[in-house]
């Protein structure tokens, strides 16, 4: 059967645990679905949920924040209010040179659309995304 019959999950390397539960839970508000081990720290990862299903796999490790790529993005409908609630919550939304982004962090999407990007604790970059 071939990978494209099948779900895949981002997975998300951070420092400590706590702090990135209190971000992803606190701040993003992503459900846990399941949590385990990662390697020797018990209790040291998460399954958190999205759209109806598992998303995203965070866990703790050495290697967090190594990648400043978008490792994650949310699809929405809504750019403006999903930008405003997650500033509500203490989100801050990264602003880079030359992207031409609004006040709020959001800027054009290259091939039409919008983008807004924010950071975990860790340097870990998602963005949220609209066609409109």
């Amino acid at each position: 059967m071939p990978l494209s019959e099948h779900h895949v999950r981002a997975s998300v390397a951070v420092s400590d645990i706590h702090r990135a539960v209190a971000f992803y839970e606190g701040r993003l508000g992503l459900p846990v679905l399941r949590s385990g081990p990662s390697a020797a720290i018990a209790g040291g990862s998460r399954i958190y949920g999205s759209g109806g299903g598992p998303a995203l796999n965070v866990y703790q490790s050495a290697t967090a924040g190594q990648t400043r790529a978008t490792l994650a993005t949310w699809y929405v409908d809504d750019l403006d209010q999903i930008v405003d609630e997650l500033t509500a919550a203490g989100v801050e939304f990264a602003r880079y040179e030359g992207f031409g982004q609004d006040a709020k962090g959001i800027g054009p999407r290259a091939g039409g659309g919008r983008i807004a990007w924010f950071q975990d604790p860790d340097g870990n970059t998602f963005a949220v995304e609209s066609d409109v």
